[in-house]
């Protein structure tokens, strides 16, 4: 594993964000408020930060000074994005990745990877959204057979996650 930042972090028991990148307005809205929560109560969170929703979410969490893991799914960043060097510098950031230097580009594959990696790193995994029959989807299903807890927003669009036993989220 490489990183950059407090490593102490993953001993926080973050919770796992995840949303595929087509996400529905309505899941929009109460991730957004999720997050909030998240940040006003100091709760680490571990994610990738790909997707356009879990991107918006890292820009949210930014805001806090809770603690945040970030997963690449490539080798480290040659040049440091500058407005993630503050929460380094204050040692609530951290970002990790399986993949040496030399991987400079995310892919598909890559990117299962690091979602692997993951919920491997977490034991409370929460799933925005996942669409239907995609690969999220199909890590779910995965990750349903391991001791993690996962949990969705109770919403129409997430009745397959629903369906096949993820959890509603009560805030």
């Amino acid at each position: 594993m490489y990183h950059i930042g407090n490593i102490e972090l993953l001993k926080t028991n973050p919770i796992a964000l995840f949303c595929s990148v087509k996400c529905p307005g309505e899941l929009i809205l109460n991730t957004y408020d999720l997050c909030l929560k998240w940040r006003e109560e100091g709760k680490t969170v571990i994610s990738g930060f790909h997707s356009p929703m879990e991107k918006e979410c890292l820009r949210i969490l930014l805001k806090g000074s809770q603690p945040i893991v970030i997963c690449l799914a490539r080798g480290i960043w040659k040049r440091f994005p500058p407005e993630l060097k503050k929460a380094v510098n204050h040692n609530r950031l951290l970002i990790i990745t399986k993949f040496p230097s030399g991987i400079n580009r995310a892919t598909k594959r890559r990117a299962i990877e690091r979602n692997r990696f993951i919920a491997h790193l977490s034991d409370t995994l929460f799933i925005s959204y996942a669409s239907l029959g995609g690969k999220l989807e199909s890590l779910c299903k995965e990750w349903m057979t391991l001791n993690k807890s996962l949990y969705t927003i109770k919403s129409k669009y997430n009745g397959n996650l629903l369906q096949f036993g993820v959890k509603p989220y009560c805030n």
